[in-house]
C-alpha cells in the first residue's frame, strides 16, 4: 500500500476517510435481526442480546473466525480444518522477547535450545453445524451473514432450553441453564460465571456501535433475576479451586507452570521468590495462540511462563504461578521481577478478534482483585500492555513485543476495572519530594490519549485476510508536523535505520489510550506532545477529540543539563552489589531526554535488582541501591530517568 500510494496519501486516508455510520439501525439491521430471531425461536430478546454481547459485543468481525474458530455475533464455532487453520497462531504464546535468556535477565547464560515443539490446538465443540441443522441454513451462510448467525444462536439457545426441560417464553428468569450451556464451558463454575455476567448485562443494559456501523441497544432491566436450582448448568462441578490468587467469584483452575532443572544447566520456566514479592505492575498480553496451546506450553520447563491465562469464549481463567513467583513473560527482568502477567487468548492483528466481552469482564474482575490485594494503582503507569514494557538494554529494544496491540479497548477495560480514564490522577506519586521544584515559566501541562474506540477508525497494514484494515482502535498516529501528509515520528530504537510504518505490529509512531503525555502545542485541529525526545503531532479536532486534559507530575532535565539518559530498568549503582554478585550495569538506552521537554511521571522507586543464584530460592538476593528512578511515559513504552538528573514539576 505504501509503495502504491506513498506515505503522504496513506496518512491522509487514515484521517479523512469517514468512519462507518453510527446512526440508528435500519429495519434490516442488527437490532431488527435480534428481534426477529428472538420471536422466531421463543427466546427472550434481552437474553439473546446479552449472550451475543458477552460473546462478540455484537460485532461481525468481517466474517473472520475467532481464535477458537467462532463466527459472527453469536460466536458459532466451526472446528473444521479450514476454520481452525484460519484461526491458527502467527507466533508462539507468551514469548519473552529478544533476550539471551528467556527470563529477560541478561546476567544469566543461555541454556541452549531444549524447547519442545509447540502443541497443536484441540478442536472445540462444533456449534455452527448444530445451528445449521436447527435452522436449515447453510454453514457458509451462518459464517458470513450476521443475521443468519443470530438466527443460529437463537436456535441453539432454544435447543439448550428444551434439552434442559424448560419452555420457550419471554421471561428471562427461566433461561439461566440454557445461557450457561451456551458458554461452551466444560465445568459448572465457569458456565455459571458466564451466565451471571449475562444477567448482569441485562440488568445494567448496554449500547454500542458495532465494527460494521450498526447501533445496537439492550435496554436495562434492573429486575432481571435468574432462577437457579441445583445442577442448573447441567455440567459437572469443577473440583474446589486451589488457585491461590483468584477471587472467589471466579471459577479459576490451578494448572501449575513447570519448575525444574534442565539437562544442559539452569532451570525453567520461572523463579521462586524468597518471601513476599513487591508488585508494581500487572502486564496485559495476548497470547497469539489458542487457550489450550498456551496452557500446555506453560507446563514446558524449557519455555517461558506467566501467571494467568484467560479463555476468550467464556472468560475461563487458569492460574499457573503464585503471585510471589517471578514469571518470564515481559522480556525485561526488572519488570518480570515486579509484575504479574496475564495472557489473553487472541491475536493483535485481527481487529480485536476476539477480545470478547466475556474475557474482558473476567480479566477486569481478576485485575481489580489483584490490584487491591497487592496495592497496584489502577492507571496506565501500573497496568501495562506488553507493548508498554521497555527493552532492558539497547540491544533488546528492537525485539520487544507489541501485544495486545491497537485493538485492545483500554478505555472499556478501565471502565470495567471501576477506574474510568478521566485524565485526572487519583493517587500521588510515591517518594516525590514536596520541594521538587517550582512550576516553570512555560507552564507545562498534560493530555491523556483517549479516542472514541468505535469512531477512531485508523488504517493499519498487516491485518489478517486483506492485509489492510480500517476499524475502531485505541491509538492515534503521531506525525512530525501537524499534517497527515507528514511522516510518522521516528523511533531510533525500533527502527535504527528506517522510518516508522503503519503496520499493526509497529507501535513506533503511535500513542495509546490512557497514556499521559506533556502538552507541547496546538495548531488547528492538531495537538502536539513530547514523545521520544521530539515533538509529535496527532489529529485532535474540536468536534471529535482524541485526547482529554490531564493532571499529574512531569519531569524535565534539571537546570544546567542539555539532556539526560533514559533507561529500561531501575538497577542499583555498582557500590550496592556485595562481593560475589556480578554488577549489572544500568545500561542507558539509545534515547535521551533533551532540555526543555517534559514527560509524565508515573511512579518513583529506589533501584533494585533480584539476583537469582540458582534453582533454590534460598540463593536469591535482592540488591537494593540508593539511586532513585522516575518511571516516565517516554514513547509508546515507559522508561526510567534518574531522579537526580531531573526536576519534577506540576502537570
Amino acid at each position: 500500500m505504501r509503495r502504491l500510494t506513498g506515505p503522504a496519501v496513506l496518512a491522509a486516508l487514515t484521517l479523512l476517510v469517514p468512519p462507518p455510520p453510527a446512526g440508528a439501525s435500519s429495519p434490516a439491521g442488527r437490532q431488527a435481526a435480534f428481534a426477529r430471531a428472538a420471536l422466531r425461536y421463543g427466546v427472550p430478546e434481552s437474553v439473546l442480546l446479552a449472550v451475543s454481547y458477552l460473546e462478540s459485543r455484537w460485532d461481525a468481525h468481517d466474517g473472520l473466525p475467532s481464535v477458537s474458530a467462532g463466527y459472527g455475533p453469536m460466536h458459532l464455532v466451526d472446528p473444521s480444518a479450514g476454520a481452525m487453520a484460519a484461526a491458527a497462531a502467527t507466533q508462539p504464546a507468551g514469548d519473552a522477547g529478544d533476550t539471551a535468556h528467556p527470563s529477560g535477565d541478561a546476567a544469566r547464560e543461555s541454556v541452549g535450545d531444549e524447547r519442545a515443539a509447540a502443541p497443536r490446538a484441540v478442536p472445540p465443540a462444533d456449534t455452527l453445524h448444530r445451528a445449521a441443522e436447527l435452522t436449515g441454513l447453510a454453514p457458509a451462510e451462518l459464517r458470513r451473514d450476521p443475521s443468519a448467525n443470530i438466527l443460529g444462536g437463537a436456535a441453539l439457545l432454544a435447543d439448550h432450553q428444551r434439552r434442559a426441560g424448560g419452555r420457550p417464553g419471554a421471561d428471562p428468569a427461566g433461561w439461566y441453564g440454557a445461557v450457561a450451556r451456551y458458554s461452551g464451558a466444560t465445568d459448572a463454575g465457569t458456565a455459571a460465571a458466564f451466565a451471571d455476567e449475562v444477567y448482569a448485562t441485562i440488568r445494567s443494559g448496554a449500547a454500542r456501535v458495532t465494527d460494521d456501523g450498526e447501533r445496537v441497544v439492550l435496554p436495562a432491566d434492573p429486575a432481571a433475576t435468574p432462577e437457579r436450582g441445583p445442577g442448573e448448568t447441567g455440567l459437572p462441578a469443577a473440583p474446589a479451586s486451589t488457585a491461590p490468587d483468584c477471587p472467589p467469584a471466579l471459577a479459576c483452575e490451578w494448572l501449575p507452570a513447570a519448575y525444574r532443572r534442565l539437562r544442559k544447566g539452569g532451570h525453567g520456566n520461572h523463579d521462586r521468590y524468597p518471601g513476599t514479592r513487591p508488585i508494581d505492575y500487572i502486564v496485559i498480553h495476548d497470547g497469539e495462540s489458542p487457550y489450550d496451546v498456551m496452557t500446555r506450553l506453560v507446563k514446558d520447563p524449557t519455555y517461558v511462563s506467566w501467571h494467568f491465562t484467560l479463555r476468550s469464549s467464556d472468560g475461563h481463567i487458569a492460574q499457573h504461578l503464585r503471585a510471589d513467583d517471578v514469571g518470564w513473560h515481559a522480556g525485561n527482568w526488572y519488570f518480570n521481577s515486579r509484575s504479574i502477567g496475564l495472557e489473553h487468548e487472541g491475536y493483535l492483528a485481527r481487529g480485536g478478534a476476539w477480545y470478547t466481552e466475556a474475557m474482558y469482564r473476567a480479566s477486569a474482575r481478576l485485575v481489580r482483585y489483584l490490584a487491591r490485594k497487592y496495592d497496584v494503582p489502577l492507571d496506565r503507569a501500573h497496568i501495562l500492555g506488553h507493548d508498554n514494557v521497555p527493552g532492558a538494554t539497547p540491544a533488546t529494544v528492537q525485539g520487544m513485543h507489541e501485544d495486545p496491540g491497537p485493538y485492545w479497548d483500554w478505555d472499556h477495560y478501565f471502565t470495567l476495572l471501576g477506574s474510568p480514564l478521566t485524565g485526572v490522577r487519583g493517587r500521588e506519586v510515591s517518594l516525590v519530594s514536596a520541594a521538587a521544584g517550582a512550576r516553570p515559566a512555560n507552564s507545562a501541562r498534560s493530555v491523556m490519549i483517549k479516542p472514541d474506540y468505535a469512531a477512531n477508525t485508523s488504517f493499519f497494514s498487516g491485518c489478517a485476510k486483506s492485509g489492510r484494515c480500517r476499524r475502531g482502535s485505541g491509538t492515534v498516529w503521531l506525525h512530525v508536523r501537524p499534517s497527515p501528509a507528514s511522516p510518522l515520528v521516528r523511533d531510533i530504537g525500533k527502527h535504527p535505520t528506517g522510518a516508522s510504518t503503519y503496520s499493526v505490529y509497529d507501535h513506533a509512531g503511535r500513542a495509546s489510550t490512557g497514556q499521559r503525555y506533556a502538552f507541547a502545542g496546538r495548531r488547528g485541529d492538531w495537538t502536539a506532545i513530547w514523545y521520544l525526545g521530539q515533538r509529535a503531532w496527532f489529529y485532535d479536532p474540536a468536534g471529535a477529540r482524541r485526547s482529554v486534559p490531564a493532571s499529574g507530575p512531569l519531569v524535565t532535565p534539571r537546570p544546567g543539563l542539555a539532556s539526560v539518559k533514559v533507561y529500561g530498568r531501575a538497577y542499583p549503582e555498582a557500590s550496592a552489589y556485595p562481593p560475589g554478585i556480578p554488577v549489572q550495569q544500568p545500561a542507558p538506552l539509545q534515547y535521551t531526554l533533551p532540555a526543555g521537554q517534559f514527560y509524565s511521571l508515573g511512579l518513583t522507586r529506589r533501584a533494585s535488582y533480584l539476583h537469582t543464584g540458582g534453582f533454590s530460592p534460598a540463593s536469591h538476593r535482592v540488591i537494593a541501591g540508593r539511586t532513585r528512578y522516575h518511571q516516565i511515559q517516554f514513547g509508546h513504552r515507559v522508561m526510567f530517568v534518574r531522579a537526580e538528573d531531573v526536576t519534577v514539576v506540576p502537570g
